[in-house]
C-alpha cells in the first residue's frame, strides 16, 4: 500500500476543514459590532475558500485509494480544532483570533503533509499541500491585520 502517512494527513484535513467551515460558519452568524458590513459577507468568502479546499483534499485522497471521513460522528471524533458553543458573548476580534488559532493548526498540518508527502515521494500531493499551505498564510496574514498584528507566520 502505497502513501499510507500521505494518506492519513489527507485524511486528517478532512476532518479538520471540515470543523474550520464551520467555525468560520459560526463566526458569520454570531458576529455584531464595527465592520459587520464589511466582514459578515467576507465570512461566506472564506467558508468557500475552506469548501472548496476541503475537496480537494478528499478528491486526493479517493484518488490514491484512500476513504475520507463522510459523517458528522467522524469529523466530530477526529478533528483537532476546537470548537465553541454558539453563544452572543464572544467579540468580533475575540472570533476572529479564533479563526487564526484555526487556520495555524492547518498551516501545521499542511506543513507536515509537505514533509510527510516528500518522504513518501507523492509529490503531486505534495504540491497540493504547498500551495494550500501558502492559502492559509495569506489568510492569517489577513485576519492578523485586521486585529492590529503581524502575520507571526515565521515564528
Amino acid at each position: 500500500m502505497k502513501y499510507t502517512k500521505t494518506k492519513a494527513v489527507l485524511n486528517q484535513l478532512v476532518a479538520d476543514l471540515s470543523q474550520m467551515s464551520m467555525i468560520i460558519h459560526q463566526t458569520h452568524w454570531y458576529m455584531r459590532g464595527l465592520n459587520f458590513l464589511k466582514l459578515h459577507p467576507l465570512m461566506d468568502e472564506f467558508m468557500e475558500e475552506i469548501d472548496s479546499q476541503l475537496d480537494v483534499i478528499s478528491e486526493r485522497l479517493i484518488a490514491l485509494d484512500g476513504s475520507p471521513y463522510s459523517t458528522l460522528k467522524e469529523m466530530a471524533e477526529n478533528t483537532k480544532i476546537q470548537d465553541w458553543p454558539g453563544e452572543w458573548d464572544k467579540t468580533t476580534p475575540e472570533r476572529l483570533a479564533h479563526l487564526v488559532d484555526g487556520y495555524r493548526y492547518l498551516e501545521d498540518l499542511y506543513q507536515h503533509g509537505i514533509e510527510v508527502s516528500d518522504v513518501e515521494k507523492d509529490f503531486s500531493t505534495q504540491d497540493i499541500f504547498i500551495g494550500l499551505k501558502t492559502a492559509i498564510e495569506k489568510k492569517i496574514w489577513m485576519i492578523q491585520a485586521e486585529l492590529g498584528s503581524a502575520p507571526e507566520i515565521d515564528e
